[in-house]
C-alpha cells in the first residue's frame, strides 16, 4: 500500500501521536534542566527552552510536576475490540482492489478526535466500538462504488478526513451492530484544476490545509482559509462542519469561498449543474451539504476561490489596558468595515500564559514590555500587567494597502486607550496558534484536563457572555469539589458586522477528583448553558457532533430539525452514513 505525494502516510500513526495532538516529535516536555521546551524542528517556538512556564503552571493550576500521570503504553491487538465482518461486502471489496485494512492500529486511529473524553480515553481507557475496516479511496469513482457496496450490504460509512473533530463526530456509536467502515480521504488530496481566469481552483476533498496552500502558492495563489488545524484538517471537513479560518475578514469563512461541491450520497451524486458565482433556483443545495458532518453522504471534490499571493504579510499587535476597550475597539474596527486579515483579543489570562512560553529568563514581563518600548515606552507605565489585554494583528496587501490599513487600526486603538506593541509580539501571537493545542498532552501528564469551546455573539453581549461564563466555570468547579483554582480564560477571534466569535479555554487540577472527565463534561455543559442564556450560540464553527446534540432541536427549532431529518430520509433511507451527528439517528 503506497501513499500518494504530499498526502498523510496510509499509517498516519507513523508520523503523528497516536493519542495527542500532531506530530510525534513536537511536544511540551520537562527537560534535565527542570524547565519545560518544545521539542522538534517544524515550528517557531521548537527548541525553545521556557523558564517561566513551570512556574506559571505552579502557580496558576496548582500542578506538583513531581506527580505525573502518563499515558498508559500503546494499545496493542489484545486491547482493541475485535473487528465485525460483513464477508459479501469485503469479498466485493477485495475484488475491485480498494485499498483497505483491519490492521487494529489503523483501526483505532481513525475511531475518534480530539475531544476530551476521547484523549482521556486513549491515555487511561477502551473504546467499546471502533471500525472495523478501513477504506482509501483515491477519486470520486472509487467512492461512489465504495458507498454502493455499503448500500448493497447494509454496511455503515464513517467519512474520515484530518481527524481534528472537537464534537465526538467521527467516534462509532456504541450501539452499531452493523460492519463500520472508516472512509479515509486522505489519498484523494490533488488540486484538480487551476482556472487563472476565473480565479477558481477544484480540488479534491482530502487534501489537507498545509499542503492545499503550499500547492496553490507554487502557481502564486492562495485560498487565504487558515483555521487553527489547518496543519491537520481537510478540505472536506471544512465543508461538512462551516469551517471558519483566522483570515476570514479578507477571505470569508468556508461558505464564502465555496464555488460548487460535489458529494456522493446513498441515492447517488449531489450537485449543481454549473460553477457559477451565484444562482437562484430555491433553496441552496450548498447550503444544506455544509455543515452536515458526515450524515448525508461524503464530500468528495470543492470548487474554491482562489486569490494571488498578496505581495506583503505583516504583523502587528496592540495592548490594551484592560478587556473592555481592546472589544469596543474591534466593535468599532467591525463598524468601520476596516478590519485586517486577522485580528484577535486575548484576555489578560492568555496574555500571562504567552508571556510565560518566551524564552527569555528575564522578568516575567520584561519581553514584552521590550518588544513596546520603541513605540511609547513612557505610557506602558500606566498599564497594569495583571490586566492587559492584547489584540494581534495581520495585514495583507499591497504595501500601500498595509500602510493605510496599519494607520487606520492604530488610530482606532488610540481612541480606546490602545497602544502599539511591535510586530514581533504579534507575530509571535499569531504563531502560537499552531502550537497552543500541544500543550493539552503536557497538561494531562500532570493531572489536568482541559478543553476549549466556542460560539458566536452579537457585539451588545460580548462582554457579559464572556465575563457570566467565566463567573459560572468558576462556581460550577467549585461547587463539585475541584480543590484547585480552574484556568479560565476566553479570546475574540473573528469580527463581523453584527457580532464576534468568542473562544473560551478552560482547565482544572483533578487530583482528589473521581471521574474527571465526567466532572469536566457536567461543567462543559453548564458553560454552555450560560452561553445560550446569554445570547450566544451553540457553535461558530466546531460542530455539533455527538457532544452538543442535546441544544441541536432548541438551536435550529423542532420544525428545522423534522426538515434536516426529512432530508437525511430521503438521501439515506437505510442510513448508511449512521455517525449519528446533529441528532440520532437510529430510528431511521
Amino acid at each position: 500500500m503506497a501513499s500518494k505525494k504530499g498526502s498523510f502516510p496510509l499509517k498516519r500513526q507513523e508520523l503523528l501521536k497516536w493519542n495527542g495532538w500532531g506530530y510525534k516529535d513536537s511536544m511540551f516536555s520537562l527537560n534535565k534542566n527542570g524547565n519545560i521546551t518544545f521539542t522538534g524542528s517544524r515550528y517557531q517556538l521548537s527548541g525553545t527552552e521556557m523558564p517561566s512556564l513551570k512556574q506559571w503552571i505552579q502557580d496558576t493550576i496548582g500542578v506538583d510536576l513531581d506527580f505525573k500521570t502518563p499515558s498508559q503504553p500503546e494499545l496493542t491487538a489484545k486491547d482493541i475490540p475485535i473487528a465485525k465482518h460483513n464477508e459479501p461486502f469485503l469479498s466485493e471489496l477485495r475484488n475491485e482492489r480498494f485499498v483497505h485494512s483491519d490492521d487494529p492500529q489503523d483501526r483505532l486511529f481513525r475511531a475518534h478526535g480530539h475531544t476530551l473524553h476521547e484523549i482521556f480515553l486513549l491515555r487511561e481507557g477502551r473504546f467499546k466500538r471502533i471500525p472495523d475496516l478501513v477504506v482509501w479511496p483515491y477519486n470520486q469513482s472509487d467512492v461512489e462504488r465504495i458507498v454502493k457496496l455499503a448500500c448493497k450490504h447494509n454496511v455503515v460509512i464513517i467519512p474520515f478526513g484530518g481527524g481534528t473533530t472537537v464534537s465526538g463526530a467521527v467516534q462509532c456509536p456504541d450501539h452499531e451492530t452493523r460492519m463500520i467502515v472508516s472512509l479515509d480521504t486522505s489519498q484523494m488530496n490533488e488540486i484538480l484544476w487551476v482556472d487563472e481566469k476565473n480565479l477558481t481552483a477544484r480540488v479534491q476533498s482530502g487534501i489537507i490545509g498545509q499542503e492545499l496552500e503550499r500547492q496553490l502558492a507554487e502557481k502564486g495563489y492562495c485560498t487565504g482559509h487558515e483555521p487553527d488545524s489547518m496543519e491537520f484538517s481537510s478540505l472536506g471537513g471544512w465543508v461538512a462542519t462551516r469551517a471558519s479560518g483566522m483570515k476570514k475578514n479578507v477571505y470569508g469563512n468556508i461558505e464564502d469561498l465555496l464555488v460548487h461541491v460535489t458529494m456522493v450520497t446513498a441515492r447517488g451524486v449531489i450537485e449543481k449543474s454549473c460553477q457559477v458565482p451565484r444562482i437562484s433556483t430555491g433553496p441552496d443545495i450548498h447550503h444544506f451539504i455544509m455543515g452536515s458532518e458526515g450524515i448525508y453522504g461524503v464530500v468528495t471534490e470543492v470548487t474554491l476561490k482562489i486569490r494571488p499571493i498578496p505581495a506583503i504579510r505583516k504583523y502587528g499587535s496592540i495592548v490594551f489596558p484592560d478587556f473592555e476597550p481592546g472589544v469596543a475597539c474591534m466593535r468599532e474596527v467591525a463598524k468601520q468595515k476596516c478590519a485586517p486579515a486577522s485580528i484577535r483579543l486575548v484576555d489578560n489570562e492568555q496574555f500571562l500564559f504567552g508571556q510565560a512560553l518566551k524564552s527569555e529568563s528575564s522578568s516575567f514581563m520584561q519581553s514584552f514590555i521590550d518588544g513596546v518600548k520603541k513605540f511609547y515606552v513612557t505610557r506602558v507605565k500606566g498599564f497594569d500587567p495583571y490586566k492587559i489585554c492584547v489584540a494581534t494583528l495581520v495585514f495583507e496587501g499591497t504595501a500601500e494597502e498595509v500602510a493605510i490599513q496599519e494607520k487606520r487600526i492604530y488610530d482606532i486603538a488610540s481612541n480606546y486607550g490602545g497602544m502599539p506593541g511591535g510586530e514581533e509580539n504579534g507575530r509571535r501571537g499569531y504563531m502560537l496558534t499552531y502550537v497552543i493545542a500541544y500543550i493539552r498532552d503536557l497538561a494531562l501528564d500532570y493531572s489536568v484536563v482541559a478543553e476549549s469551546f466556542e460560539t458566536s455573539v452579537p457585539w451588545d453581549r460580548v462582554l457579559d457572555l464572556c465575563r457570566n461564563t467565566k463567573d459560572r466555570i468558576y462556581r460550577e468547579c467549585k461547587e463539585r469539589g475541584i480543590h484547585f483554582s480552574p484556568y479560565v480564560s476566553c479570546r475574540v477571534t473573528q469580527t463581523y458586522d453584527a457580532g464576534a466569535c468568542v473562544y473560551f479555554y478552560f482547565g482544572f487540577n483533578y487530583r482528589g477528583v473521581p471521574n474527571p472527565v465526567d466532572v469536566y463534561e457536567q461543567v462543559e455543559n453548564s458553560a454552555r448553558e450560560e452561553v445560550l442564556a446569554n445570547g450566544g450560540s451553540l457553535s461558530h464553527h466546531h460542530g455539533v457532533g455527538k457532544i452538543r446534540q442535546k441544544w441541536y432541536t432548541e438551536t435550529v427549532s423542532t420544525v428545522g430539525k423534522g426538515a434536516v431529518e426529512a432530508v437525511k430520509s430521503y438521501l439515506d433511507p437505510q442510513n448508511i452514513f449512521a455517525a449519528g451527528n446533529l441528532f440520532q439517528q437510529a430510528k431511521l
